[in-house]
């Protein structure tokens, strides 16, 4: 269980080495310019596959945590949440096969970000933990609020998307280890 735990931020770690590999490879790519998923498009990038195997790779581990904090659940809401979350793990592989520039790209990326951000609100609403609970709260209105940003760049908007899915992972595993210790 100890390493379910730790697969949530885990998967975080392997995704950003995944886009440090192909962000090497393409120096065209702007943080300020581009969205993340430019790394994964065959029109523009030199070796897609990088990007793309690193989200299918990814949700491997987005999916292990979500069996995690279902195993762990204490009720119905953090079960539904978790399922939520194991859902949006299947999104992100989708995100890989159906890269930028294919028709279902953006329904997948943003569907990826829509579960897994529910999947949060939910689980924590059902968290006895308070700091689970407004910790949850918290994430899910600050990605809401992130919506209505004009960010320079997809890739911006993204990447604070992506840190705050970092930090519900993060909450969760160490409310967790300060029980069991």
């Amino acid at each position: 269980m100890r390493i379910l735990k730790w697969s949530g931020l885990t998967g975080g770690i392997v995704y950003w080495l995944f886009v440090a590999w192909s962000i090497s490879r393409n120096g065209w790519f702007s943080f300020f310019g581009n969205a993340l998923s430019d790394l994964g498009d065959p029109s523009k990038a030199a070796s897609p596959w990088i990007y793309n195997y690193g989200l299918i790779v990814t949700s491997f581990f987005v999916l292990a945590f979500a069996v995690y904090i279902i195993l762990i659940a204490e009720n119905k809401p953090q079960t539904v949440g978790g399922a939520y979350i194991s859902v949006s793990a299947v999104f992100l592989a989708l995100i890989g096969v159906f890269h930028s520039g294919t028709g279902p790209h953006v329904f997948v990326s943003t569907y990826f970000f829509v579960q897994f951000f529910l999947g949060t609100l939910i689980y924590g609403i059902g968290s006895k933990k308070q700091g689970i609970r407004y910790g949850s709260v918290l994430i899910f209105l600050l990605a809401l609020f992130g919506t209505f940003i004009h960010w320079p760049s997809v890739a911006l908007g993204e990447t604070y998307e992506i840190v705050l899915v970092m930090a519900f992972t993060l909450l969760v595993a160490l409310k967790i280890e300060s029980e069991n210790t």
